[in-house]
């Protein structure tokens, strides 16, 4: 009889053994030491996620035409130009249709960039990441632009080039435009009276110049994303960023 009462007692505290002893297995797991497979494993998991964010972002619409933080406007170089084109009937508005267009193509880039980053990620090495873990807050952005920027040039550029060469008013593209101004510009300026007057020639190619603006607002997107994940615990939506950038943690 007493074999019999004491068996269910022996059945529950060997259950509550047991269910102890895993919660303490789990406890040991989640103290544990970072291996460098989980450290690879979370760095890109947040690059993935940061980027196809950052990607998204932009490549909606007006994701960089109404930002102002990443709206690509034309050189500083431009400016005679486009005072002389807002002091005409509809040239402000002329205007404003060049930097819609070639933020629209910046727009449309923008959607095609995430797997390029993803190929980049792929092929992060062990080194990699626990450099990039134990770095600044936009060091997985500094990486980024190391390995992916000459990628991401060669896709943005032919759309933004497109862009520039649409014909305007009169069949004037703004490239056009600017390749006039520019040249007599550094008509003057390479002259013996420009450089006596300290001219300066324009050697700026406008589609690099645009196609670069537009790449800055991509990667100023994924260092946000970046900083957010690093600073803000809440960002970190997997446990497995949790534990990965909470060993980090001052």
């Amino acid at each position: 009889m007493i074999r019999k009462k004491l068996l269910p007692l022996l059945l529950i505290l060997l259950t509550g053994c047991a269910e102890l002893t895993q919660l303490a297995q789990q406890t040991l797991d989640a103290n544990a030491p970072l291996t460098q497979n989980e450290i690879v494993a979370g760095l890109k998991e947040a690059l993935v996620t940061g980027t196809n964010k950052s990607a998204q972002l932009l490549g909606k619409t007006d994701g960089y035409y109404k930002d102002e933080l990443v709206k690509i406007m034309l050189p500083p170089e431009a400016d005679v130009i486009v005072d002389n084109l807002n002091k005409i009937p509809g040239g402000d508005k002329l205007v404003q249709d060049v930097l819609l267009t070639i933020n629209r193509a910046a727009e449309d880039a923008a959607k095609e960039a995430a797997p390029i980053f993803v190929n980049s990620i792929k092929s992060m090495t062990i080194s990699d990441a626990v450099g990039i873990l134990k770095g600044q807050n936009n060091a997985a952005t500094q990486y980024l632009h190391k390995t992916t920027y000459d990628q991401l040039f060669a896709l943005y550029q032919p759309k933004i080039k497109s862009s520039v060469e649409k014909e305007l008013v009169g069949g004037i593209s703004t490239k056009e435009s600017w390749d006039s101004l520019t040249g007599k510009w550094n008509t003057v300026a390479n002259s013996v009276a420009g450089k006596i007057a300290g001219l300066k020639p324009v050697n700026t190619q406008l589609e690099d110049y645009l196609t670069a603006k537009a790449l800055d607002g991509l990667f100023l997107k994924i260092a946000d994303e970046e900083k957010q994940i690093r600073q803000d615990p809440a960002a970190r939506v997997t446990n497995l960023l949790k534990r990965v950038f909470g060993s980090v943690d001052s």
